[in-house]
């Protein structure tokens, strides 16, 4: 009865291995690693929640604002940079050196973030 169980564990566990390393995505699938865009902006959000912290920032140009989605690395590796919740916050103004998304949305991987001035609201 226990082999039987075994081998049943064994056959799923094989089975999902496969769906487990595709949800893992390589960086340069999604986001143009030969291109870097700098936003500036206010930060609208910060979501500290896995696999990725992001970070919501409002950019205007001349006749529009665009929320930008930016995904940085995993919240323990935020702290381990010496990161903290509240490093940044709602209406800061930052500068953003970002990858942009493949498909042109409006998304991109940010590689560097600097302030820029105290929060707007």
């Amino acid at each position: 009865m226990r082999s039987k169980l075994a081998i049943l564990i064994a056959g799923v566990s094989l089975l999902l291995a496969p769906t487990m390393v595709l949800a893992h995505h390589a960086l340069q699938t999604q986001f143009d690693l030969k291109r870097t865009i700098t936003l500036t902006g206010a930060i609208t959000k910060m979501d500290w929640s896995n696999p990725h912290v992001r970070l919501y920032l409002d950019v205007k140009d001349e006749s529009k604002t665009v929320t930008w989605e930016l995904y940085l690395g995993s919240p323990n590796q935020q702290i381990m940079n010496g990161w903290k919740i509240d490093t940044y916050r709602r209406g800061d103004r930052v500068t953003v050196d970002a990858y942009p998304a493949r498909d042109g949305s409006s998304v991109g991987f940010a590689k560097k973030i600097a302030a820029v001035s105290e929060r707007t609201f």
